[in-house]
């Protein structure tokens, strides 16, 4: 995969940043005095080498992935103890143990996701994967697994049977919004019309966001900004329910 490759890529122009005698500088790049830029395999890795040996390495693919990173030598240290201070892929956000990118689609991020598990089981029993992969842009509201559990028992699994689509298929729209919004445009006391057609009230204290149902229940932001091609997903804590 072009990221695993652009990590490659990067780490060895650390390793080999000012070293213009490398095997790598020498046949697949081109430098001066403290900068390289190497293209290999539809990636290019770009380094700069500071004064005081920090080193910054950009790297980016044909199909727009990115990677960034920084090293600085600690005092004393010698280069296979530097230790990379950041680094990010295309600013994404871990959920469930995955790493969401703005590169994928809202579907193709939480599918990785292992506390999204009910979640992506809903979305495909209801018929909406093809819907939530469509250009968009969309807001989803996505309850965990734990979120799912809260419901009287029996409820998730009853709501995935051919017979309950419907009242499925009202219950996850409820949980979109058409457009992109961020945690930073969801202001308290906010009125959100969903697909489905009914509201959510939003209320907010600071950087904590919650949402108010038609049942009056209510549902905390715990993961806001995951930010997907195709929209902007909020991960919450409580499953949503419109009074249909």
């Amino acid at each position: 995969m072009k990221k695993h490759l652009l990590s490659t890529l990067a780490l060895a122009a650390i390793l080999t940043a000012g070293t213009a005698t490398s095997a790598l500088a020498q046949t697949k790049s081109k430098s001066d005095s403290d900068k390289t830029k190497v293209k290999e395999d539809g990636a290019t890795v770009k380094t700069k080498v500071a004064d005081d040996g920090k080193v910054k390495v950009k790297g980016k693919s044909d199909d727009g992935a990115k990677l960034k990173a920084t090293t600085k030598p600690r005092e004393g240290a010698d280069m296979k103890n530097m230790k990379m201070s950041s680094a990010s892929a295309s600013n994404g956000v871990m959920v469930g143990g995955a790493m969401m990118t703005p590169d994928k689609d809202i579907v193709d991020n939480a599918v990785n996701s292992t506390e999204h598990t009910t979640l992506v089981g809903a979305v495909k029993a209801a018929g909406l994967v093809e819907t939530l992969k469509g250009a968009g842009p969309f807001t989803v509201f996505a309850p965990t697994n734990a979120a799912f559990s809260k419901l009287p028992a029996g409820t998730a699994e009853a709501l995935m049977m051919p017979e309950n689509k419907q009242k499925l298929t009202t219950i996850l729209t409820y949980h979109v919004v058409p457009g992109r919004l961020l945690a930073s445009d969801l202001k308290d006391g906010q009125t959100l019309t969903t697909v489905e057609g009914e509201t959510l009230m939003v209320h907010r204290s600071g950087d904590t966001v919650m949402l108010h149902d038609a049942k009056g229940g209510m549902a905390n932001v715990t993961i806001p900004n995951v930010v997907s091609k195709n929209g902007v997903t909020h991960v919450i804590d409580t499953v949503l329910m419109p009074t249909k």
